[in-house]
């Protein structure tokens, strides 16, 4: 499988953002025929023939001095340095414009694969077109038409030539650990803490750590991989590209992870940004642990760590699932708990159950509660197999699949994690219709 990132790059108003929602399929950019709309850097997901990369659309550039100029340009900088493959978007109704040959020579410095996609070419009476952008020495141009999705096909069979191949984990490589949160919650500190030597730059000033920065190490003969994230901040509150930047690299260490660590501020308490971040570790599906940092600097009596603890449930009601640990990175305090945690949450995510035994709890659930009725019919699971593990996923076989309601669905999730300790580790369910033979 190919993965990687492309980037989508060229003069305002030529169809970068309709070119970008069609291949990331969903209305992520907004489209106005005005130029220099799209101003910062927008990522996607996409998929495309079995191989998933990321997509970045970037603002238009231009040669005059218009509004914004300088920081779309420190954007769309970025963009291509951080994609393997970089798409040149030209407008075909127009044509060739000194803009397009000013961008051509920013690519041809960047020493990096280009495929060059001509838009708007809306029917065969417009073919002759692109001809004259053979004249950027960016190669072969592709007729295609954002709107309609003509040539988006052809492009992406080109960018997906050019992407490297996915590297398979290294069995001997051990666990990888992502650790995120936003700026200045003490991830350094935790990593150096773990690690019991200065191995990461530690600062109190925020945005000390600008890349993810991978570290092997050994614990009790066991190896693991910790990576170091920058802190993601609110969208609204960043304003240097180089930070966009860190957020991309985080969101990608938290994909390639095994287990990761949320950290909180225990001294801040829980910020409406903390939020943000624990949606991340969600969408990434991995193992999470929350992990409580400073609660040395607490005042505290026998009941702050319980009152502490419900706050953190009913805040991140969707990651019941984690585990929460209080330690302290400075102090070293409860340090040692870590590990044997990522170790545990590891190997839940990792579980396989028997699928006699997981049909037995299924019958059993739905014979002490069955589920509640729905239009006069009542959900039913017929029979259960675990198909994936990381995270452990079910097709559950049932008389229909629309009968099931969220909260009987999270009761057999609930149920599941009861009868199988799946502590730290999100589960799936995929729900499918028996067919009658």
């Amino acid at each position: 499988m190919k993965t990687g990132t492309i980037a989508i790059v060229g003069r305002p108003n030529v169809g970068k953002s309709t070119i970008f929602n069609r291949v990331a399929g969903s209305r992520i950019s907004i489209i106005e025929d005005i130029p220099g709309v799209t101003r910062d850097r927008i990522y996607a997901k996409a998929e495309w023939v079995g191989n998933i990369f990321r997509v970045i659309d970037t603002g238009g550039i231009e040669l005059e001095d218009q509004p914004y100029q300088e920081e779309i340009r420190a954007q769309v900088q970025i963009a291509m340095e951080e994609a393997d493959v970089i798409l040149m978007v030209c407008n075909g109704k127009i044509g060739l414009t000194d803009d397009d040959q000013f961008i051509a020579s920013m690519l041809q410095k960047q020493n990096k694969p280009v495929v060059l996609a001509v838009n708007f070419i809306d029917d065969q009476s417009k073919m002759m077109n692109i001809y004259e952008f053979y004249n950027l020495g960016l190669g072969d141009p592709i007729a295609t038409s954002g709107v309609h999705g003509i040539g988006i096909g052809d492009v992406l069979d080109q960018c997906i030539e050019y992407l490297p191949e996915e590297k398979p984990k290294l069995e001997d490589e051990g666990i990888r650990i992502a650790v995120i949160g936003e700026p200045n919650v003490g991830k350094s500190s935790l990593v150096n803490a773990i690690l019991n030597e200065d191995r990461a730059i530690v600062s109190n000033e925020q945005g000390t750590t600008r890349d993810s920065v991978d570290t092997p190490f050994t614990y009790y003969g066991r190896p693991y991989v910790i990576v170091d994230t920058a802190g993601i901040r609110k969208r609204g509150k960043v304003y240097e590209s180089i930070e966009k930047y860190s957020v991309l690299r985080a969101m990608t260490a938290m994909e390639k992870a095994d287990v990761v660590l949320f950290l909180i501020d225990a001294e801040k308490g829980i910020r409406e940004q903390d939020k943000h971040v624990a949606g991340y570790a969600k969408e990434a599906g991995r193992p999470t642990i929350i992990v409580v940092n400073k609660w040395d600097t607490v005042e505290k009596d026998d009941k702050t760590m319980n009152e502490f603890t419900e706050k953190v449930r009913a805040e991140f009601a969707y990651l019941s699932y984690a585990p929460i640990v209080f330690i302290s990175a400075l102090t070293k305090q409860r340090i040692n708990t870590i590990i044997p945690k990522v170790d545990e949450v590891y190997e839940n995510s990792r579980r396989r159950i028997q699928t006699n035994i997981l049909n037995n709890v299924i019958m059993d659930t739905q014979l002490v509660n069955p589920s509640p009725t729905k239009n006069g019919k009542r959900f039913r699971v017929f029979y259960g197999t675990q198909v994936a593990i990381q995270p452990p996923t079910f097709v559950l076989s049932c008389n229909d699949p629309k009968l099931i309601h969220f909260s009987y669905e999270r009761f057999l999730e609930n149920t599941f994690r009861q009868a199988f300790n799946f502590e730290g580790t999100p589960i799936h369910f995929i729900f499918r219709k028996k067919i009658n033979e």
